[in-house]
């Protein structure tokens, strides 16, 4: 594009077509997924129940599995971490195709698409060697600890604590962690503890790999609104986690340097790797296909209602678009730091306002629904979880658009 005086100081091109390599990719990725979803569907009888059940956890664990056999678990790892070497390109190009298809939410999400990326970073060459292939399998399925009763947003002032035992060469571990999904079902923990007692707030704090498995670990699960029982609390009672309880040690990063490891791990949640924009696409053409079966239904939409769909298709089109420019900043070196709040907020009120509009549109027969209503269900906790979107404003405000604290 040159500018409209004539000069061509400035020059932006951007092209949205995808290579033939590309496409070829999204045509193999397409054709696996209905084929391999026929297939796990039809041994399950048809009936996939929620993945934060225990009976829907391992059937959706199964399906992990079948993506794992596929190489379709982790397209963008190094294969010799279980992935294919696929570009990011090629990850949104996946994404797209996996939530057209209608595939179930990924159970190794916070493994997968948090820890991971943290390991990548942090890990030694040891850790990445043992961690992210068990993974990869679902041999090992890990939970996010994160919130504790009085430490959620506010992560900095937890309080669960990990003291050093040089003796028997480990850490002795004591506390709480509260609302860890799918924590019921999970055998790995990841998360913080105060390592360092004299330590304030950010500091002395220590990001620990832990088995569930531990003495002293109490893993108890509890029911939500609407049934599930994936939640849990864990608790610590003088747990011993060994040094050797996860190859290459069960410290990532450096001893009381955990802060600046979890925001790694946050970025991920708030940024691009939780939330793809083929989610909320795939979600935006279900809702005009069923405005369009609604409307020849009943002779028409209502005109108010009609602007509230076609407003939701653009903002899931721009986050797709949005999404593309993060992807290219992340090639060529520039990391989005606090600018993950942005999307986080974008995405949760996104996911808030497609359910929304689809219940409307549903009117009476909305609690007849079970996706639709079931997903708006899930849609309401995301401002909540990844830090609630009002801290995330704050962190927006005060250290992207450097407005001053009140």
């Amino acid at each position: 594009m040159t500018m409209s005086d004539g000069s061509s100081d400035i020059v932006a091109a951007v092209d949205l077509t995808w290579s033939p390599t590309e496409e070829a990719f999204r045509a193999e990725a397409r054709a696996w997924l209905e084929e391999n979803l026929a297939a796990w569907r039809r041994r399950h009888g048809g009936r996939i129940l929620s993945g934060d059940t225990a009976e829907g956890f391992a059937q959706h664990l199964d399906w992990e599995r079948t993506l794992f056999d596929g190489g379709w678990a982790v397209v963008s790892w190094p294969a010799e971490h279980g992935g294919r070497d696929a570009s990011r390109w090629e990850w949104l190009i996946f994404e797209e195709e996996y939530y057209r298809a209608g595939a179930p939410p990924r159970i190794t999400q916070n493994g997968i698409f948090l820890l991971a990326p943290t390991i990548f970073e942090y890990g030694t060459p040891e850790q990445q060697a043992h961690v992210l292939g068990r993974m990869a399998r679902g041999d090992d399925l890990w939970c996010q600890g994160w919130s504790e009763p009085n430490a959620g947003s506010d992560l900095a002032s937890l309080a669960c604590r990990a003291r050093r035992d040089d003796e028997r060469g480990g850490w002795v571990l004591d506390g709480q962690k509260t609302w860890t999904t799918r924590g019921a079902f999970c055998t790995h923990l990841f998360g913080l503890f105060r390592t360092d007692p004299e330590g304030e707030r950010h500091w002395g704090l220590t990001y620990l790999l832990v088995p569930l498995d531990l003495d002293g670990i109490t893993v108890r699960g509890f029911g939500r609104l609407d049934g599930d029982e994936g939640f849990a609390e864990v608790f610590f009672d003088g747990a011993f986690l060994p040094d050797t309880a996860v190859p290459g040690g069960v410290v990532l990063g450096e001893v009381g340097a955990g802060w600046s490891v979890a925001m790694a791990t946050t970025s991920s949640e708030r940024g691009l790797t939780l939330r793809s924009p083929g989610r909320f696409t795939a979600t935006a053409d279900r809702l005009v296909a069923l405005a369009r079966e609604r409307g020849s239904r009943t002779g028409g939409l209502d005109p108010l209602l009609r602007d509230r769909i076609v407003q939701g298709w653009m903002e899931a089109e721009a986050y797709r678009l949005q999404t593309l420019q993060t992807v290219t900043d992340d090639a060529e070196g520039r990391s989005a730091g606090a600018a993950s709040s942005f999307v986080k907020i974008w995405w949760s009120e996104l996911d808030i306002a497609l359910h929304e509009t689809a219940l409307d549109l549903l009117g009476p027969d909305a609690e007849l629904d079970g996706p639709w209503s079931k997903g708006w269900q899930f849609a309401l906790s995301g401002p909540i979880y990844a830090g609630t979107n009002e801290i995330q404003r704050n962190i927006a405000a005060e250290r992207v658009l450097g407005l001053p604290r009140k």
